[in-house]
């Protein structure tokens, strides 16, 4: 090796050091979010101030989602990954754990919402984290967001960050103030959800609602109900004089259709968009397109 090709080899083993040798200790750059949910709440946050890159494609499932190699390296490498937390990203939580062993900060957003508790016998004292179906528990998620947005990404606007979320909040306010009126047309005593599986906890105390139960009697998709199972919730159903079984779009119904069999009434099973956003054009592209899409349809299911 000559004198010039050992100072060049030292030159740039130089540079891979001081580059972090692709080891994920350079710079990081961007906002990775884990759901689409909170994507789109994070890029209405961010507008063009920082990229923002959503690991959950539409119509997913949340509790079951999987990524890549290369999507988990870049959680790796973010300046900030935003995820939902309370046990809900069943899928990639290890690798959101893996990017915190890396020294990249996170935000469960869940943690800052003031959780609740599932209520049903298999799920009982776990976390509840469907909190998105509460406008003013995404108000608080939007400010905490933010918040971490500007404390963590290097070189963001945070004057445009700051102006964008109190547009988004504005927004909020007003998808909350309308879901309440619109909920209000429905009579105290029909006010009776059953779905697919506990997700509406938090709609249910927000807005004065009751849940009869879920087909799935648990807070997760991955669960399976037994004969038994469908059996006591079709006995409910038929006590509480329920019209209406919720099931969420992105996830097959027939476990509802079963029940509205075994009800032995006329029970409707009509689609939500619960757990995740669509593609552009599908109904619920956005979380306000979605949420506004939900109330109509529960609305349209309970009202005489």
């Amino acid at each position: 090796m000559t004198p010039t090709t050992r100072l060049l080899t030292a030159a740039c083993a130089l540079l891979l050091v001081l580059a972090g040798c692709g080891t994920g200790n350079g710079q990081r750059d961007g906002i990775v979010v884990t759901t689409n949910i909170l994507g789109d709440i994070t890029r209405h946050i961010v507008g063009d101030a920082a990229p923002v890159t959503v690991l959950m494609k539409p119509n997913a499932d949340p509790h079951s989602f999987a990524i890549s190699a290369q999507e988990a390296a870049r959680l790796e490498s973010a300046a900030l990954v935003v995820y939902n937390g309370l046990g809900l990203e069943e899928g990639v939580l290890r690798h959101v754990q893996a990017a915190e062993q890396a020294d990249v900060p996170t935000l469960s957003v869940g943690d800052h919402i003031d959780p609740i508790s599932y209520t049903a016998e298999d799920a009982a004292g776990r976390p509840d984290p469907h909190f998105w179906t509460d406008p003013k528990r995404v108000r608080r998620a939007v400010e905490v967001i933010g918040e971490r947005v500007i404390e963590h990404v290097d070189g963001v606007d945070a004057d445009a960050v700051r102006a964008n979320t109190a547009r988004y909040l504005a927004e909020i306010d007003e998808l909350d103030r309308w879901t309440g009126e619109r909920f209000a047309t429905i009579p105290a005593q029909r006010r009776k959800l059953v779905t697919n599986h506990h997700v509406f906890g938090y709609l249910a105390q927000r807005f004065g609602f009751e849940v009869v139960g879920a087909v799935i009697p648990s807070g997760t998709t991955l669960a399976s109900p037994s004969a038994s199972d469908l059996a006591s919730l079709a006995q409910a159903v038929r006590t509480a004089g329920v019209g209406a079984i919720f099931a969420d779009s992105s996830q097959p119904d027939r476990l509802a259709r079963v029940l509205a069999e075994q009800a032995g009434v006329h029970v409707r099973v009509i689609p939500l968009h619960s757990e995740s956003l669509t593609a552009a054009g599908g109904g619920a592209a956005t979380y306000v397109e979605m949420a506004r899409a939900n109330t109509e349809a529960i609305v349209r299911g309970l009202t005489p």
